[in-house]
């Protein structure tokens, strides 16, 4: 068990391994292929990791998680070097989570489908809307649709398929084919039209078949040091159930620092100990404890509101 600063931080049990966090996001890549207009982009130089500093990062957070998510800026299926790293990330024992945007998934989908590391893939349809995109919506939903129904039936892959772009209080999202996108999903599973619609008046989550997901959510705001408003009354799960590592290798507290504006420490240099237990990580975890955000960026995240 760690200590952290003054509170001890929550582990997980895994037989009798105990690991501090739930997830760990990597970020193999920063570039993507798309530009969508709820993604606030990185003003770092494009770049992919290699071989040398993955294997570094994933031997370095063996210890401290069982879940690795290839995510935080950029498409993780863009990276050339994805088949490896899911080699890897098995004889590692860890179990992989991808987030994508879908649109490369017919170049992948054999990779993804045989690797025994992937757990799991989000797809998120509403990259679709938030693009001027060269294809029509019908051939992307249908990309999509034949490689979920290929991994429903010949993995154990969980496919969650993501609307994160419903309406809030306060923001409006780019969602008028979320419609179109419902009755598309009901036609290709079998469905009754209409009832994706009504089921998810009820709930955030439809199993559309087994190990298939829809998952809608309200459209948020990323953090952003040049708003205005802001509040320090603020809670997340950074440092406690999650941390991220940029495609350098630096650490951030959670998976919406998109320029490293809270870098922790760099672990090609520096062990992942030391990092969690700096002056500036103890005091993040301390102050979220107390539902207080330390760092200016915290404070301006709409995500973490929804705490």
């Amino acid at each position: 068990m760690h200590v952290f600063g003054e509170h001890r931080s929550r582990s997980i049990t895994h037989g009798n391994r105990m690991k501090r966090f739930k997830k760990i996001y990597i970020e193999i890549t920063n570039t993507c292929n798309l530009c969508c207009n709820f993604c606030p982009g990185t003003h770092r130089p494009p770049e992919l990791m290699d071989e040398e500093r993955f294997q570094s990062i994933i031997t370095a957070i063996t210890p401290y998680t069982d879940y690795v998510f290839f995510h935080l800026m950029g498409e993780p299926l863009f990276h050339p070097g994805l088949p490896k790293f899911l080699e890897m990330s098995h004889q590692a024992g860890l179990k992989v989570n991808i987030t994508t945007n879908g649109t490369l998934l017919e170049r992948v989908q054999a990779v993804l489908l045989q690797a025994p590391a992937l757990r799991q893939v989000n797809i998120s349809l509403s990259s679709f809307e938030a693009n001027v995109m060269t294809r029509s919506l019908e051939l992307y939903l249908t990309t999509v649709v034949e490689f979920v129904k290929k991994a429903a039936r010949d993995s154990g892959i969980i496919c969650s398929i993501r609307l994160w772009n419903i309406d809030s209080e306060h923001l409006k999202g780019s969602n008028r084919l979320n419609e179109q996108i419902l009755r598309f999903l009901e036609a290709c599973f079998g469905m009754t039209q209409g009832s994706l619609s009504m089921l998810l008046k009820n709930t955030s989550k439809v199993l559309v078949k087994e190990r298939v997901y829809l998952n809608p959510a309200e459209k948020f705001e990323w953090p952003d040091l040049n708003k205005t408003d802001g509040s320090n009354k603020v809670f997340c799960h950074g440092l406690r159930d999650q941390m991220g590592v940029l495609v350098d290798g630096t650490v951030v507290p959670c998976c919406l620092d998109c320029d490293g504006n809270i870098p922790l420490g760099n672990m090609l240099n520096t062990s992942l100990e030391d990092i969690l237990h700096s002056e500036r990580a103890v005091a993040l975890f301390n102050g979220f404890s107390r539902r207080y955000a330390t760092e200016l960026l915290c404070q301006k995240c709409g995500y973490a509101r929804r705490y």
